[in-house]
């Protein structure tokens, strides 16, 4: 059954190919058209309103229409827009600059300005090559590649990806990584507990590092979870192991904190939690509040000075966009970094955090198909399992977490499925009466799916 759609829906379909979407879903679920935000809501077109527990794509920090971060937009505004980055700077970039070398490990004193989180990926991939190849080590030219792993949608970070999901299709155009397989604390291979393990799975890495070192150039992480394979998370004592192996084996070491950083994890970024300095450390998303598009690159003096040279030598890193170092984008960063410092946002995670996983895994933990509850800072998981036991996962011809997410949506919650994985991942003005609200409508939508699809358990009996 087609439903009826509005004038706006129509339009959109005649012509927007939207992202990460079968677009022939929209037949039957057309796309909600948004027409304001604030605070942790978004408004449709006929004013009901939703709770963006995933933050926009994990990219909302302090709300939607934030004033702060809206007056310090329209300032610059009208100032100035943008300008060439080559050759002409801005105080914008450059505050900001200053401000990321301060909050960062310590040791990341120089920033190179991007678009986007892939965009950041490809700088620190070719930057670590270019790296080697001035340090008369031309044959490191491979990289590790983690199973699980997503680092964005480029053909280079697609390389160093391992969900099949994204990149499979494209294996003929990728790059020839090493494998190796990444932490998977759910489905421990040790039957270890991630509170008490003693990481056994780094020995994965190691035999590669051990088998491939003399021609390898980095290793890529996300620091903490693997978001995009289902919020899969480990604990930093294994981020402390992979840096000393790379350090071990000439290696350098790039944290993807595209999704992870300011403040996600509970900790401004993830690699603070195990006391490291990657070579490389990728941000966006949360680096502007989720208003516009930017990524930076933060790297060490080590690196910059491989490519500080005369002109003549070719070992400038000539890689470049159009908007690198937009003003507009740096100033919403940089007000972000202001918020973060000003209004004690940090303490306010811990204590928000703590009461999220109190009530969700009070609400989960016991539930028949939830197979784990898990969080890191704030952001929470529940995975969805056939068998509680034996952690079976449901067929994903299924599409379970899609109609819970849908079930969701109907009562006024934006979740964003990963497969049989749904997720919180909500801006931090979020209040604990409304922590509540998701938890329990999360419940509520899982509680519906199953009593009408899987009635062989009375998942009533769990609440």
């Amino acid at each position: 059954m087609i439903p009826t759609i509005s004038s706006l829906q129509r339009r959109d379909l005649n012509h927007v190919w939207h992202p990460c979407s079968q677009m022939k879903d929209y037949e039957e679920f057309p796309p909600i058209v948004i027409k304001s935000g604030k605070g942790i809501y978004l408004y449709d077109e006929n004013g009901k309103q939703y709770i963006d527990a995933v933050s926009s794509w994990w990219v909302n920090l302090f709300g939607h229409a934030n004033e702060r971060i809206s007056n310090a937009l329209a300032n610059q505004a009208f100032q100035l827009e943008h300008v060439i980055f080559a050759n002409f700077t801005h105080e914008p970039g450059i505050f900001l600059a200053e401000k990321l070398v301060e909050v960062t490990p310590e040791g990341l004193t120089k920033v190179f300005f991007a678009d986007n989180g892939s965009s950041a990926i490809e700088v620190a991939l070719k930057m670590s090559f270019q790296y080697h190849m001035q340090k008369n080590k031309p044959q490191k030219r491979r990289f590790i590649a983690l199973t699980d792993a997503y680092h964005g949608e480029t053909l280079g970070a697609l390389s160093v990806g391992g969900v099949g999901l994204y990149n499979e299709v494209f294996q003929p155009l990728l790059l020839d990584t090493v494998k190796a397989q990444g932490p998977d604390c759910f489905r421990c291979p040790f039957n270890e507990r991630p509170d008490s393990c003693s990481t056994q799975c780094i020995s994965y890495v190691e035999d590669k590092l051990k088998a491939h070192h003399k021609e390898l150039t980095a290793i890529i992480i996300e620091p903490l979870i693997q978001a995009a394979a289902g919020m899969k998370m480990y604990p930093p004592t294994y981020l402390k192991k992979l840096k000393e192996l790379c350090l071990q084996y000439d290696v350098h070491l790039i944290a993807d904190e595209v999704a992870v950083g300011f403040g996600r994890t509970g900790t401004m970024f993830a690699c603070d939690q195990a006391g490291i300095t990657p070579d490389f450390m990728c941000l966006s998303k949360g680096l502007t509040g989720g208003y516009l598009p930017l990524s930076v690159v933060l790297t060490t003096d080590d690196v910059y000075d491989a490519f500080y040279d005369d002109y003549e030598t070719m070992k400038a890193f000539l890689h470049s966009h159009s908007y690198t170092g937009n003003p507009l984008a740096c100033r919403v960063a940089l007000e972000v970094l202001h918020i973060f410092e000003e209004e004690h946002y940090i303490d306010e995670i811990h204590v928000k955090s703590t009461y999220m996983k109190e009530l969700a895994s009070k609400r989960f933990d016991h539930h028949p198909y939830v197979g784990e509850y898990r969080q890191t800072g704030m952001v929470g998981a529940i995975e969805l399992v056939k068998n509680k036991e034996t952690k079976e996962p449901f067929p994903s011809g299924e599409r379970i977490g899609y109609k819970i997410y849908q079930i969701a949506l109907e009562k006024g919650l934006l979740l964003r499925p990963l497969g049989n994985i749904l997720y919180f991942m909500p801006p931090y003005v979020i209040t604990k009466e409304e922590i509540k609200m998701v938890i329990n409508t999360t419940n509520e939508a899982i509680q519906e799916y199953f009593e009408h699809n899987h009635v062989c358990k009375k998942v009533h009996e769990y609440e």
